[in-house]
């Protein structure tokens, strides 16, 4: 059989870009699961299940809009555990991946201010909403290993166009089936200590939630390396969704692996 002609791999869009495309992408994340949980616990208080129902729904959303929005420049990561769990596999670079981490950090904690602001809430306010238990840290174990599990077997099996669904479904879903209702995102827990409100966390609590979180990130990249051991890096630079090229005229994360057990190249790339 003839070998399946590859398509080239563009380089990323200038690291600054990405950068303001992270920050950008991680406020708006963090406004939408902060303000939406204010406009919940304002909307139908006293009713903590259809809270969580609004918060859910807006949330995941409001995440499918955001990665169609910002990730065609940065693939939107908007979350630390992403971007170093894309540089284990070889589609980021660790460079890049410590120097999205501040900007993601930063938008979460600027999201969380404006949305503050937006309910007529003190910019900033401390939240006392402890999260710290067993339950609580096995859920973010869990809610983060299925995170980057399902980002990445969109990856290794070419269906990162539906990656902006997935990803807001199943963080969706996971406000559901974890106590902790699935932050799985170090950044966004920074951001929600600055917020006393529905979906604020106490200083105290993140300690548990990072290292519970970075544990489920390391947990998946294992489970990634067994199940798709032949997942390339040209398929892991194309997370969460494609993106640019220096140039913003090609998509990163296009190029198929040949017959070695690949998935074959889509038609019109020969």
């Amino acid at each position: 059989m003839g070998s399946v002609t590859r398509a080239p791999v563009p380089h990323p869009a200038a690291l600054w870009r990405r950068l303001a495309a992270e920050y950008l992408g991680s406020a708006f994340l963090a406004a939408i699961v902060i303000g939406s949980g204010i406009a919940a616990q304002r909307l139908s208080p006293s009713d903590t299940g259809l809270e969580l129902l609004e918060n859910s729904a807006a949330t995941a959303a409001g995440l499918f809009a955001i990665i169609l929005m910002l990730g065609p420049v940065s693939g939107a990561h908007f979350n630390p555990v992403v971007s170093f769990a894309d540089a284990a596999l070889g589609g980021l670079s660790w460079r890049d991946a410590a120097a999205y981490l501040p900007a993601q950090v930063a938008g979460c904690v600027t999201g969380a201010v404006a949305a503050n602001l937006m309910f007529s809430e003190a910019a900033a306010s401390i939240s006392v909403k402890h999260r710290a238990s067993g339950a609580h840290a096995l859920s973010e174990v869990i809610a983060t290993a299925g995170l980057i599990l399902v980002i990445f077997a969109l990856a290794r099996s070419g269906r990162l166009a539906s990656a902006p669904a997935a990803v807001g479904a199943y963080i969706g879903a996971a406000y559901w089936f974890t106590s902790s209702t699935s932050f799985a995102n170090p950044a966004i827990d920074v951001g929600r200590m600055f917020s006393n409100t529905f979906a604020g966390i106490a200083p105290s609590s993140v300690p548990v939630f990072i290292a519970a979180q970075i544990g489920g990130g390391i947990a998946a990249v294992a489970i990634i390396k067994i199940l798709y051991p032949a997942l390339t890096s040209a398929q892991a630079a194309g997370v969460v969704v494609p993106h640019e090229n220096a140039d913003g005229e090609e998509l990163a994360g296009l190029a198929q692996a040949d017959g070695d057990g690949g998935w074959p190249a889509p038609a019109g790339l020969d």
